[in-house]
């Protein structure tokens, strides 16, 4: 098999996709995985405009067809690289009507697909989900339950759910994403700072907060990806 696409999804907009994918590029790097980085947050590309000079990386709209043929070709033309997708808050309509662009080719790219979907604590993040599911049933799936909205506990919508014993009984993880203090990540926007730069440049007791939530994201990522 060629290198792993992963998708960062969630469909909404602030639950936290940015941070994830940039918390996963990391990850990568730090593995010496080559990564192509693909945003498809058309209207706001925080990810690409902060990694653009570390990996390579590309804006792609894909609420059309021709943003998933050069999905697909891109994945391609780079089966050296890791491909790490971050998705727009509107791209539910666009998997719907076009993912199979990509479902289809899989097989022929010899590239596992892999989701990681973020969720808040309310029922439209559950429900986005198993649109998506239905549209790319190919992927593997795992949920990532982003602690800037509470502990584990507080997802208590999601973690008796059903939707969370169908996403296990096909071998997916559900997992909580740590929070970061908010200076930090207010830095990490605002500045468009990777996370290799803001580690440069960030004074001590921010690099101390940052060194805290790097350890806590290196604790569950290894379940989760395995490039």
């Amino acid at each position: 098999m060629n290198k792993p696409i992963y998708v960062v999804g969630g469909s909404k907009g602030g639950v936290g996709k940015s941070l994830v994918t940039m918390a996963l590029v990391h990850y990568l790097k730090e593995n010496d995985e080559e990564v192509f980085l693909i945003d498809a947050d058309t209207s706001n590309p925080d990810v690409l405009k902060s990694y653009e000079e570390e990996v390579t990386c590309k804006l792609v709209n894909l609420d059309d067809a021709d943003g998933w043929i050069q999905f697909v070709n891109i994945c391609d033309e780079n089966r050296d690289c890791v491909v790490v997708v971050n998705t727009a808050a509107r791209n539910n309509v666009g998997v719907a009507q076009y993912g199979g662009t990509l479902s289809k080719s899989l097989d022929e790219l010899q590239r596992n697909l892999v989701t990681l979907w973020v969720i808040n604590r309310q029922r439209d993040s559950l429900e986005l989900m198993q649109d998506y599911a239905e549209a790319i049933g190919n992927s593997a799936l795992h949920v990532v339950k982003n602690g800037y909205f509470g502990a584990d506990a507080k997802f208590e919508l999601y973690n008796g759910s059903d939707v969370r014993k169908a996403v296990e009984r096909k071998g997916g993880r559900s997992v909580l994403f740590p929070d970061m203090a908010d200076r930090v990540s207010d830095a990490l926007y605002s500045d468009r700072l990777s996370i290799a730069k803001a580690w440069r440049t960030m004074p001590i007791g921010n690099r101390a907060e940052l060194r805290r939530w790097l350890e806590e994201v290196n604790k569950i990522f290894p379940g989760l990806v395995d490039a």
